[in-house]
């Protein structure tokens, strides 16, 4: 049977290689047999490896590898669970992957190993901002009254410096010097915190 068509420019088509000749190459791993699965597919590894975004040295590399793992574990090869071409470009991924963590600046860490901070805050977080909290609050009624009615009105009830000057029907400068005031004594105020 003749595996190389009849114009006899070494092409190979893919009818030629069918399930009995991968079936024939597994059984007999000859060198021959080899060369067709060669000459077939290294081409279409190395145009689907560069057409991906591979440099052509590394398309080169990743198809040799690929190449040389097909004659060394055709064996493994199983037409049950998908086609031998299937199987090829499976090997040619899987060495590009490998080759890619390879030369990676930062070495491949399993998702396994990557420790993950968790969402939930620990005793000693919510121990230290019920503690702020309270300081604040505390800061907070130590204002005067009016001052402490424009922190209230801007950060408990979200309100603008607009819409409490109206709601407290006093000017918009005067709720600005309010706060102005407010700030500095809450600043005073909470000085240990903030050192």
């Amino acid at each position: 049977m003749c595996y190389i068509d009849s114009c006899a420019k070494k092409y190979v088509t893919m009818v030629e290689i069918n399930k009995d000749f991968i079936k024939k190459f597994q059984s007999e791993k000859k060198k021959k047999d080899f060369e067709i699965i060669f000459n077939f597919y290294a081409p279409k590894i190395k145009s689907l490896l560069v057409r991906n975004g591979a440099d052509v040295t590394l398309a080169e590399d990743i198809m040799h590898d690929t190449m040389i793992n097909i004659w060394d574990k055709i064996h493994l090869y199983n037409p049950e669970k998908g086609s031998f071409s299937s199987w090829i470009y499976t090997i040619a991924r899987n060495n590009r992957i490998d080759l890619l963590r390879k030369k990676s600046s930062q070495p491949y860490t399993d998702i396994s190993e990557i420790d993950i901070p968790s969402d939930n805050e620990n005793s000693q977080d919510i121990v230290e901002r019920k503690s702020l909290t309270e300081q604040v609050k505390n800061a907070i009624n130590l204002l005067p009254e009016k001052q402490k009615k424009v922190i209230e009105l801007s950060f408990i009830n979200d309100m603008t410096q607009d819409e409490i000057a109206v709601e407290l029907n006093i000017p918009i400068g005067t709720v600005k010097s309010r706060m102005r005031l407010a700030y500095q004594k809450m600043k005073d105020n909470l000085k240990d915190i903030t050192a």
